[in-house]
């Protein structure tokens, strides 16, 4: 089969012909027909991001496709079947602490490693060989929507978040990074979760009033002035009433301070989760006050990614038009573009944008 290979980092990709993958019990083939191309990749292949891969490598992190082939485990998975196929992996031999990795993109210690020499290469190819279980069926879909259906693989991740912190219909969700690819995209998934109001802030003021036009008045945008008292109290006073959760998505550019002044926006007894990407570059610890979150019965948590059960709970998010993916900008490139799209995706990043290889 045809794929684009990272064989070293700092280097093209390569468009070459690889064997075929071989399936195992447990594990799906999958046609390749959409892979998204996220907006940093050119920051995993170049090592600026210092993932832990090992090369050579099919990147590509997610895919929509059609079943080929599946194993005897498989009772419901049906050839020519649309499924998203999840780039989480997790290990199978320990429920309670699996270790992970993202196929074709990035491990986690020495056990997300071994996972990665296994389960290692991505989407980036006419075919990928996934576990059973992440290749999830989405239902009927018209060949030329698969593109759009990429999008599930930035939204999962804010989904992912307010899942993790029981976010309900009615709340007050504040997005810090509401003006990035994540951060936007969780404010879509939000509203469409029935939250009351989204408190978006930001500095890019273009994006804010994008946010501001799509959705209506259940957003309230703030322009942020990097003072993080006064941005405190800003991000406040636009919520109706006390912020009931906060979301993290900033990248790994954003100072702790940023992060701060939004977290201390959330009311007694609120959630704040955290996803983003700050200090994976070095910097400042995050520095809560240890008072404040003791008095105030704050729940402070991590997630990374989203459990199994989000992904068909979003694809029916979508299907009932709740959660529409029309308004997306898609932009896709043959596989032997590859790095051309890659290019596409760092220069063209923003919300509600997808650049897609499509095999």
């Amino acid at each position: 089969m045809k794929a684009a290979v990272l064989k070293s980092l700092g280097q093209p990709l390569a468009i070459d012909h690889i064997a075929d993958p071989e399936m195992r019990s447990g594990e799906a083939i999958v046609d390749v027909v959409a892979a998204p191309v996220l907006p940093y990749a050119n920051e995993v292949f170049s090592g600026e991001r210092r993932y832990p891969i090992e090369l050579p490598l099919v990147p590509g992190c997610g895919a929509i496709g059609r079943v080929r082939a599946s194993g005897p485990d498989a009772t419901r998975l049906k050839v020519g079947d649309w499924v998203f196929c999840d780039p989480t992996v997790r290990s199978r031999d320990d429920a309670s602490m699996p270790d992970i990795t993202l196929q074709g993109w990035s491990a986690r210690g020495e056990g997300g490693l071994r996972l990665h020499r296994y389960y290692h290469d991505g989407a980036f190819a006419e075919q990928i060989r996934v576990p059973t279980e992440n290749a999830i069926r989405i239902g009927n879909i018209e060949p030329e929507q698969a593109a759009r259906w990429c999008a599930l693989t930035v939204m999962l991740v804010p989904y992912g978040g307010l899942l993790a912190a029981s976010f309900q219909a009615g709340e007050t969700l504040l997005v810090s990074g509401a003006t990035g690819n994540f951060g936007s995209a969780g404010v879509a998934v939000a509203l469409a979760m029935g939250a009351g109001c989204v408190v978006a802030p930001g500095r890019n003021e273009r994006v804010l009033d994008d946010l501001q036009r799509r959705f209506g008045e259940r957003v309230r945008t703030v322009k942020l002035s990097g003072n993080e008292e006064e941005d405190r109290e800003r991000m406040r006073e636009a919520a109706p009433g006390p912020i009931d959760c906060v979301l993290d998505l900033l990248p790994p550019s954003a100072p702790t301070t940023a992060v701060r002044a939004a977290l201390m926006t959330v009311r007694p007894y609120g959630r704040v989760v955290l996803m983003g990407g700050v200090g994976m570059l070095g910097g400042d610890g995050l520095d809560l006050p240890y008072p404040w979150i003791m008095r105030n019965d704050i729940t402070v948590r991590g997630k990374w990614m989203c459990s199994p059960d989000a992904i068909p709970r979003m694809a029916a998010l979508v299907r009932s038009g709740l959660l529409p993916l029309d308004h997306i900008d898609v932009t896709t490139f043959s596989l032997d573009c590859a790095n051309e799209a890659v290019e596409h995706a760092a220069e063209h990043a923003g919300p509600f944008r997808m650049t897609v290889i499509q095999p």
